[in-house]
């Protein structure tokens, strides 16, 4: 009985506070017997109404279980759901009605055209046709996609679909409309656009937001953040009031007698630092608690580091409240442990003169010139559609060059395509996975596909699995790996036959901030070693 008490004088105060959302107690969990996954473990919160709210969380932490429930696509196995006051449980047609909800793949029709797309939500979603014009106009001057009409949507960029989709489920206009990471794989700029149709609708429509996302500096937006970490509430409240008590924990260090690579991986094994990530040609720490832990083992001599401190931002929280009393973990990735025989000259490894791709009329490259050195991290920077896979392609002698000179390890693409991909590794935009196969069955195809013999592919598999530490998932079908395992999954594939360079297209696109990091310090050690 005094539980029962406590949860309606909860969802009292909640009614009282004119909660959008909540979440009384709430667990859900899949599977059964030895392979139950509990991926909410009681939770709690409330969503104002009228404001933007952010769900933030690694790769697992239950945020689109969550955005399910929250639609009524699932039942919870225990606790209580009200959105806009009505009963989730209960009631979940009547919620789905005035809920609009985005998944992370929002089911486009790509064979037909944005009008007729629309045209279809408004069916669905029973909008009187007397009021489609008025709305549609609305959506089409909102989203930009006016002059798209006619295309199909198939033939949009990544984040004209997301504009798409978004104005799929505002047809109709919702109370409570929940996203699920909308921006994943979008660019900058279409992300901005998306925020600002989101905000848009907020201030006109009075709507509710939950939105859940990978990309923190998206978080510092919200009105409020709610953060998940295996299925429990860690906390919730505004992006400040995280970063607020991060005061005096957060600090920029420079060492001119250390590369940036090398005073990160000393960082990472100080006692007391939590975090240490470069940011230019500095390294940003986030200590265990207010100021600097001895620095003495990082440098014999203590004059050439420089630190001062720096603003805490809403990231620093968030891998400070995740990573809580663990040290910063350096991951390796050695000459002894990636043995590739890397020529000794630090020249020039890939030269691109006047590179032009054409379709037909449609130049997607034109005029391109970059060089990059043995070694170094070379980015490619630009806009869904700017040709960056397309140049990644053409650089993998996977798509021939329509005019301009291309040089990858010494060898004219033109001429010898076949002989440079075999110092090449490549990692694509989506994984390029066999979803259906194991860990190891991936492994020993990739490895079979790059012509390894058997004793090497042996050796090179069991490299694999422990340097990316996916020797408890060997067994795993790699399509229930979460994000961040089907990354290291396809770096690890990339990387078995030992690639002088190695091309990597959008590989943190969606990938929570953990596993961003955990990236990086394998492609800086990777670096270190040689590898381009």
């Amino acid at each position: 009985m005094p539980l029962l008490i406590a949860r309606s004088q909860r969802l009292t105060q909640v009614a009282a506070n004119n909660a959008a959302l909540v979440f009384d107690s709430v667990s859900k969990s899949f599977g059964a017997g030895a392979a139950v996954v509990q991926a909410l473990r009681s939770v709690d919160i409330s969503i104002e109404s009228g404001k933007v709210t952010g769900l933030i969380g690694p790769d697992g932490a239950g945020k689109t279980t969550l955005m399910r429930l929250a639609a009524g696509l699932l039942r919870p196995d225990e606790g209580r759901i009200y959105a806009l006051d009505i009963d989730v449980v209960e009631h979940p047609l009547e919620v789905q009605s005035s809920v609009g909800y985005m998944p992370q793949r929002f089911g486009l029709y790509e064979d037909l055209s944005v009008q007729e797309n629309l045209d279809l939500y408004a069916d669905l979603q029973g909008l009187a046709k007397v009021e489609r014009s008025a709305r549609y106009q609305q959506l089409m001057h909102m989203t930009g996609l006016a002059p798209f009409t006619r295309r199909l949507a198939g033939r949009l960029s990544g984040g004209m679909k997301q504009k798409l989709g978004l104005a799929c489920t505002l047809v109709r206009p919702p109370r409570l409309l929940l996203l699920d990471e909308p921006t994943v794989g979008v660019d900058p700029v279409s992300r901005r656009e998306l925020w600002a149709i989101v905000y848009r609708q907020v201030k006109e429509q009075g709507m509710s937001v939950l939105l859940s996302t990978a990309y923190l500096d998206e978080a510092e937006r919200c009105d409020e953040v709610i953060l998940l970490h295996e299925g429990n509430s860690l906390g919730q409240g505004s992006p400040q009031s995280f970063s607020k008590p991060m005061k005096g924990r957060t600090f920029r260090i420079t060492a001119p007698r250390l590369g940036k690579r090398a005073l990160q991986t000393r960082l990472s094994a100080v006692p007391g630092i939590i975090d240490a990530i470069i940011e230019g040609e500095q390294v940003r720490v986030v200590t265990a608690s207010p100021g600097l832990p001895d620095l003495s083992a990082v440098s014999t001599d203590n004059n050439a580091l420089h630190a001062q401190p720096a603003e805490p931002i809403f990231e620093d929280a968030f891998i400070a409240r995740l990573k809580s009393g663990q040290p910063s973990r350096a991951v390796l990735v050695t000459q002894a442990q990636h043995p590739a025989q890397v020529a000794s000259d630090t020249g020039a490894v890939i030269e691109v003169k006047g590179l032009q791709r054409r379709f037909g009329n449609f130049y997607a490259v034109k005029g391109v010139s970059f060089s990059v050195q043995r070694g170094e991290i070379f980015g490619l920077l630009g806009a869904n559609g700017a040709g960056k896979s397309t140049t990644f392609r053409m650089l993998c002698g996977l798509l021939p060059v329509s005019a301009g000179e291309v040089q990858v390890a010494g060898l004219d693409l033109r001429h010898a395509a076949a002989r440079a991909r075999g110092r090449l590794g490549y990692m694509a935009q989506r994984f390029s996975l066999y979803v259906d196969l194991s860990v190891l069955q991936n492994l020993r195809f990739f490895a079979s596909a790059y012509g390894l013999d058997r004793v090497r592919s042996k050796q090179r598999i069991a490299w694999a699995l422990e340097t990316f530490e996916l020797t408890d998932y060997a067994n795993a079908s790699s399509g229930d790996l979460p994000l961040g395992f089907k990354q290291r999954l396809a770096m690890a594939a990339a990387l078995l036959h030992e690639p002088d360079i190695l091309f990597l297209d959008e590989p943190t696109s969606g990938v929570d901030p953990l596993a961003r990091r955990e990236f990086w310090q394998r492609i800086n050690a990777l670096a270190e070693s040689g590898v381009t």
